[in-house]
């Protein structure tokens, strides 16, 4: 792989990185009758990354069939699906767009950009770590990293929920994306 170094990290060279699917996991948690936490992912997703000369003008977007939620538990992951939650139907996919690096220290970026779920966009920061970079056994170049934020997700109109008798709600308002992925130079 070409790397290069950058304020004390080696970094892969400039260019297009996508995501490889069969090393990525868009995962996420949500808190369960507020003792719990539920936790599931996407099986079925697509994105890259453009790392520019200077990675402080690196972009990224991701694309996720809404579709493919998967908690291991199927009647909960096609009410998920309903018009009650991700309305897969009518809205079939998640996206992200970046639109701009703010800050870093270290091996750790902060990435502001656009998600969009049942058609209603709001700006979201991410919280990025830097894995590394190396080549794999098989003489692919790959670089890793793991992604996190939380979201309201009231504020995309996955409203509903239900209370419960002895106080608070169902299902939590917050969500909380972990990515754990790699990626690899775009043919």
């Amino acid at each position: 792989m070409s790397t290069r170094t950058w304020e004390s990290l080696t970094i892969p060279a400039a260019g297009t990185y996508n995501l490889d699917a069969a090393h990525t996991r868009i995962g996420f948690v949500v808190k369960h009758m507020m003792v719990s936490k539920v936790r599931g992912h996407f099986d079925t997703f697509s994105g890259s990354v453009t790392i520019a000369e200077n990675p402080l003008e690196s972009s990224a977007e991701v694309s996720i069939q809404a579709d493919t939620i998967n908690t291991g538990a199927p009647d909960r992951d096609g009410h998920l699906r309903s018009d009650d939650f991700l309305a897969a139907d009518k809205y079939p996919q998640i996206t992200f767009r970046s639109t701009r690096v703010v800050g870093h220290s270290g091996d750790e970026f902060t990435v502001v950009g656009d998600l969009t779920i049942r058609d209603v966009t709001k700006e979201v920061e991410l919280k990025v770590e830097y894995g590394g970079a190396g080549t794999n056994p098989w003489g692919q170049a790959v670089w890793g990293f793991s992604i996190s934020t939380e979201f309201d997700r009231e504020e995309f109109g996955l409203t509903w929920n239900q209370a419960l008798e002895t106080g608070g709600v169902l299902v939590g308002k917050k969500v909380k994306i972990e990515i754990e992925g790699e990626a690899n130079p775009a043919a």
